[in-house]
């Protein structure tokens, strides 16, 4: 088939996915966005009431402590994440044996779902804490490390191969001229590997950070935000509004169009900020 043969069929080929596109996203993302301005309880008998939904929330203490945990998670757990990622990746990468199985073991736990991981972590760190006579309920502080801990484990792996993909595209030679010009490990990893792996760390930086704000399922299944919604995440905050509180689904719904600006405007002023990096290495 030649060039004008395949651009005269090709709205032939992309009409399917266009429509599956347009009626699995744009037309239900248009009418999030007018529920949002409206009060409902289904999509048939919806009456516009203006922005006192967009009031409500804000109004609402629960929405303002969830944003600030959801916030506070996100930042604690793209630092731990890629940290220990990068430094288990750079292990890895060394010449020692087993590394293949070490880079299994790793990767594993990002095969476990949300749920499942949720309530797997809620027996071990419970009882772990029984020995103190705590839970993960006691208070958000241990909802919160709680977490941390289960998002380390669960994504670690993941960025991990991310880091040693970028760690084994560096050019040799570049490693070799730095030594035999007399740096330091320190200095090769501060002004060549790091900058090198620029691409690497915009990746993985950008996946937990969009990972981290939008957690739900390990959140529902880890404490279901107790105690009384003070270890509830943003995404979780969002599901109790809208299925939870009676007459509030159109505050669920403004909450939700909320959440996806935030969440669409942090992943791009990261993605700018690291992209700016790479640029300037």
């Amino acid at each position: 088939m030649n060039t004008k043969s395949m651009k005269k069929y090709s709205p032939i080929f992309v009409l399917p996915t266009f429509a599956a596109f347009l009626i699995g996203f744009i037309i239900p993302f248009i009418m999030g966005i007018y529920l949002s301005f409206c009060k409902f309880t289904t999509v048939t008998d919806a009456k516009p009431v203006g922005f006192s939904n967009y009031l409500k929330v804000f109004q609402d203490p629960t929405f303002v402590h969830s944003l600030w945990y959801t916030a506070l998670f996100t930042i604690v757990s793209v630092i731990t994440i890629n940290l220990f990622a990068f430094t288990i990746a750079m292990l890895l990468t060394k010449a020692m044996r087993g590394t293949n199985v070490f880079r299994t073991v790793f990767f594993m736990p990002n095969l476990i779902g949300g749920i499942v991981l949720g309530y797997i972590w809620q027996l071990i760190l419970n009882g772990v804490l029984l020995y103190f006579d705590r839970t993960l309920t006691y208070s958000a502080t241990y909802g919160f490390w709680g977490l941390v801990i289960l998002m380390n484990w669960q994504q670690i792996g993941y960025m991990m191969i991310i880091y040693i993909a970028g760690i084994q595209n560096i050019p040799g030679e570049l490693i070799e001229a730095a030594e035999i010009d007399g740096a330091s490990k320190w200095q090769i990893l501060r002004n060549v590997t790091i900058p090198m792996l620029m691409p690497s760390i915009t990746i993985c930086s950008f996946l937990t950070l969009t990972n981290g704000f939008k957690l739900f399922d390990q959140n529902m299944a880890l404490t279901g935000g107790a105690p009384s919604d003070k270890s509830q995440m943003l995404a979780l905050n969002i599901f109790d509004t809208f299925y939870g509180r009676t007459g509030w689904e159109g505050v669920g719904q403004a909450k939700a169009v909320i959440f996806f600006i935030l969440v669409a405007a942090i992943a791009l002023i990261q993605l700018r900020a690291t992209r700016s990096k790479e640029v300037q290495q």
